[in-house]
């Protein structure tokens, strides 16, 4: 954990933040679309992948957010 809080707050001292946030937003939400895809339209019995990209997408829809929240913190 300590090594995730200081890649964030290396990004946040270059002024990135903001870029890396929507960056980690867009693939979150592309793998939750994907997930939800997997899910809706395909006849598979096996609903583990599915399952495993959408709770993936909201991790990285998330993350952002809450790294960059507790790097202003420590």
């Amino acid at each position: 954990m300590d090594e995730a809080l200081e890649v964030v707050d290396i990004v946040a001292d270059s002024g990135f933040e903001g870029i890396v946030t929507w960056v980690l937003r867009l693939v979150g939400l592309v793998v939750l679309i994907a997930g939800l895809g997997m899910w809706l339209f395909t006849d598979a019995g096996l609903l583990v992948v599915p399952a495993l990209l959408i709770l993936g997408g909201l991790v990285l829809l998330a993350t952002p957010s809450v790294l960059l929240l507790l790097a202003e913190f420590v």
